[in-house]
């Protein structure tokens, strides 16, 4: 695995080595080794999975402490646009984002640690997206920000009047307005 650190403190790029022949191919997606080697001492405790279709925008999602969450993402078919915004409030980063192309045929993961907000756009006809947490659900702690905040300028490839959003992502507010960490 090579972990590529981002301009953003934390947040990393994860390419898995891939053994692959006639009949298919074998990557590690998590090694837990190599993440406290380069990433740190992080415990995941659940692993998520999602199905949706292309359009389907989820995000940008957040949780406040004691149940802030890192993640780790990757999609297993499909593909999607990954996007991280920073909302430390103390970081040189707050308020921009890092966004980055995952799919099923470049298998790249993206560590997300506590501190941003994350979402992703479905480009592919659908794509299956799994995510490691260091933390449980909560629904009170449950917090998120505007996709299309102007202030965050986030370009998600596909106008907005034909993106699907769920009701409550749909009324989220804008950064300036957010509860933060």
């Amino acid at each position: 695995m090579d972990f590529a650190a981002t301009d953003f403190k934390d947040l990393y790029i994860i390419k898995p080595k891939i053994f692959g022949d006639s009949r298919g191919y074998f990557f590690e997606s998590f090694r837990d080794d190599l993440f406290k080697k380069h990433i740190g001492d992080i415990t995941f405790i659940q692993d998520n999975e999602s199905k949706s279709s292309y359009g389907v925008l989820r995000g940008l999602h957040y949780q406040l402490p004691p149940f802030a969450q890192s993640k780790l993402v990757r999609v297993v078919v499909g593909e999607i646009l990954d996007v991280a915004v920073d909302i430390r409030k103390n970081s040189s980063t707050f308020g921009k984002h890092f966004k980055i192309i995952l799919s099923d045929e470049n298998k790249l993961q993206l560590f997300i640690p506590k501190g941003f907000a994350h979402g992703f756009i479905v480009l592919s006809d659908f794509a299956i997206v799994n995510y490691k947490v260091d933390a449980f659900y909560s629904p009170e702690h449950d917090r998120g920000i505007d996709a299309f905040d102007p202030f965050l300028g986030i370009d998600w490839t596909v106008p907005q009047e034909k993106t699907l959003r769920s009701p409550k992502d749909s009324i989220l507010p804008q950064l300036k307005d957010a509860v933060l960490l």
